[in-house]
């Protein structure tokens, strides 16, 4: 049986994996693939743009089920920034979502972090922060002044 994306977050793999399968989960409105990407830990957070800090799986859940009962979020991950060590990595990104009504396709932009830990049961998500974002030229990078 081939390895599937859902697998990876349920049993291992990469944060790379891990989080292709928490977008993937958005898009389709897999409430459970998109809970089988978090850590099962207490002090989990997810903070949604212009939304309350959820901690813990039950507040997360309930947030993502009240999404998702609206249709699925069309969340589509751009200009990936990454920094990671042995048991963490921390994914920047800035997310293209398309918003589809009677009216046509609204695109927004949010900016979001991703910080996986790498647990006994694999690579999760612990934290996933949005900000709004104002256009899909939001990121600014200038080079680092010298220090002498």
């Amino acid at each position: 049986m081939p390895r599937t994306r859902y697998h990876a977050a349920q049993f291992g793999g990469s944060a790379d994996e891990v989080e292709v399968a928490f977008y993937e989960a958005l898009q389709q409105g897999d409430l459970e693939q998109l809970m089988a990407c978090w850590a099962d830990e207490d002090d989990i957070v997810c903070v949604h743009p212009g939304g309350p800090r959820l901690v813990g799986a039950a507040a997360i859940r309930q947030a993502f089920e009240l999404m998702f009962s609206q249709g699925t979020i069309r969340a589509t991950p751009e200009r990936l920034r990454r920094v990671e060590t042995l048991g963490a990595a921390v994914h920047n990104v800035l997310e293209r979502v398309d918003q589809h009504s009677a009216e046509g396709t609204r695109r927004a932009w949010v900016v979001a972090t991703n910080v996986y830990l790498k647990t006994t049961q694999g690579w999760r998500l612990v934290l996933h922060h949005a900000s709004p974002g104002r256009s899909e030229v939001a990121e600014v990078s200038e080079p680092a002044p010298l220090l002498h």
